[in-house]
């Protein structure tokens, strides 16, 4: 499913992941990868397919999360949360840091 990202091959994404839903049917990344491909491709209908395919099978994908390590002490971000509390001032620098980016030329995926 990588590859077929990466070369943008949606309809052999497609088949190579229900295979995989057959094989291993509880197993949530075959579902995000082919939900991600179908976004990059705008088949924004296929996206909702493949979502609510997991909702009905019970599989669920875990929130995204990061880990900093700052003067020894480790800090968890986790999607969605906001009860750091250094919130504001963590939000402010990536906003500053995301601007810097795009004045660089960096367009994300």
């Amino acid at each position: 499913l990588g590859a077929c990202r990466i070369h943008g091959d949606v309809d052999r994404a497609a088949s190579v992941a229900e295979h995989i839903f057959l094989f291993d049917p509880k197993n949530v990344v075959p579902y995000v990868l082919l939900s991600n491909i179908y976004a990059s491709a705008g088949r924004w209908d296929d996206v909702v397919k493949v979502r609510n395919a997991m909702k009905n099978r019970g599989v669920k994908k875990k929130p995204g999360h990061s880990f900093i390590e700052v003067e020894g002490k480790m800090h968890v971000f986790v999607v969605g949360d906001t009860s750091h509390p250094q919130e504001e001032e963590i939000y402010a620098e990536l906003q500053r840091l995301s601007k810097q980016m795009e004045e660089a030329g960096y367009v994300p995926d």
